[in-house]
């Protein structure tokens, strides 16, 4: 059975079964031979109708906040494994009770809350000042971070109560990037080591990527736990969404501004794929040359909300592009659904999943003016 986009509402964020299992088999593989515990991150991907596929291989995810705890739960049939950069007096109680791992990102929030639950394995976490992410924005070691807490400010020894280290420094990142960021952990973090049962790598590990050299993260894991005798846990979030699906779209209008070109699509860049906004980062599009050639008709793409810098470009294409001309953005499945907005009241894509063993495609979610309006109530 072959993916018609055109059977699909357009437009339309599209998950293909068979590419999520083969990264699910991939990252299981990696599991089973490192020895360590690798869970799913929500923030990348919660897209939860896909779940009954993801539990073929994991039930584990990472949480960050109550809602995403609940999923879990809900979901996946088993405790989070949580970190929020703060906790609510309110809150905390309930997470707690849905998590088997609760990590604090200082101690003073450590010292004020753990009291409160009883039957978790709580863990802090740590900033290594090492990252190779270029991006600010995305980068947890950048000077000044809120996030973790710096060698120099560690207690000689841990309370009893705590458990596990967490570090998380990565971003699509490389086993190599891993094995720098190990050291820099390890040089400022070897006296609290041997105080822990576990310690998280974080998420970030794009192993599903072309080129990864999974056999090299694999021999990292396996010299660390070797080394300091601890569980390793690591919770990638794009790696297991990573190239398996695709955002559909329509060009709506053709417009020219001097000698730029632009598409105006029925999504938009701001709403729909804000990474490639934020990082920034330019998707491919299917059929197109994702850097202008000579001669050949070139387009900026443009996004449908009043924001004047949505839109990225330019794609060269090997016919001029008309109004109605399907636009196919390549792996648009990870940090996409999980961030999308309607600002402008531009309305969310659908979001469809495609199965060859299992049905074909099937639609599990569409949008209307009830979404947008439950949104502003």
């Amino acid at each position: 059975m072959v993916l018609d986009y055109n059977s699909a509402p357009n437009p339309c964020y599209i998950l293909e079964a068979d590419l999520l299992r083969r990264n699910l088999k991939l990252i299981k593989d990696v599991e089973t031979r490192s020895g360590a515990t690798i869970i799913l991150a929500f923030k990348a991907f919660a897209l939860w109708k896909a779940f009954p596929i993801v539990k073929e291989y994991f039930n584990c995810a990472t949480a960050s906040s109550l809602s995403e705890a609940m999923l879990a739960n809900e979901e996946l049939g088993a405790k989070a494994h949580t970190f929020a950069p703060a906790y609510t007096d309110e809150e905390f109680p309930k997470i707690a009770a849905l998590s088997s791992h609760l990590t604090f990102n200082s101690l003073s929030q450590f010292e004020r809350l753990h009291a409160k639950a009883q039957g978790v394995s709580y863990g802090l976490r740590v900033n290594p000042e090492y990252s190779a992410v270029e991006t600010d924005l995305y980068n947890p070691c950048v000077r000044g971070s809120r996030l973790g807490v710096l060698s120099d400010d560690m207690p000689k020894e841990l309370p009893k109560e705590i458990e596990g280290l967490h570090f998380h420094a990565l971003c699509e990142g490389s086993a190599e990037d891993l094995e720098n960021t190990l050291t820099a952990f390890e040089n400022r973090f070897a006296h609290w080591i041997p105080q822990v049962k576990w310690v998280n790598f974080g998420g970030g590990h794009l192993m599903t990527r072309k080129g990864y050299n999974v056999e090299h993260l694999i021999n990292i894991i396996k010299a660390f736990r070797k080394r300091w005798g601890v569980e390793v846990i690591l919770e990638p979030g794009s790696a297991f969404a990573w190239q398996t699906g695709v955002l559909t779209s329509k060009v709506v209008d053709i417009v020219k501004s001097g000698d730029v070109t632009t598409a105006i699509l029925n999504v938009s860049f701001a709403c729909h794929m804000p990474d490639c906004l934020e990082m920034p980062y330019k998707p491919n599009i299917r059929g197109a040359h994702n850097e202008p050639v000579e001669g050949l008709p070139t387009y900026r793409m443009g996004g449908n909300s009043c924001l004047a810098g949505d839109y990225v470009g330019d794609w060269s294409f090997d016919k001029p592009l008309q109004i109605g001309d399907t636009i196919v953005f390549e792996d648009m499945i990870h940090y996409t659904t999980v961030k999308t907005t309607m600002f402008n009241g531009v309305s969310h894509p659908s979001i469809a999943i495609f199965d060859a063993q299992n049905g074909g495609l099937k639609v599990v979610r569409s949008y209307d003016y009830s979404d947008y309006k439950s949104r502003m109530s």
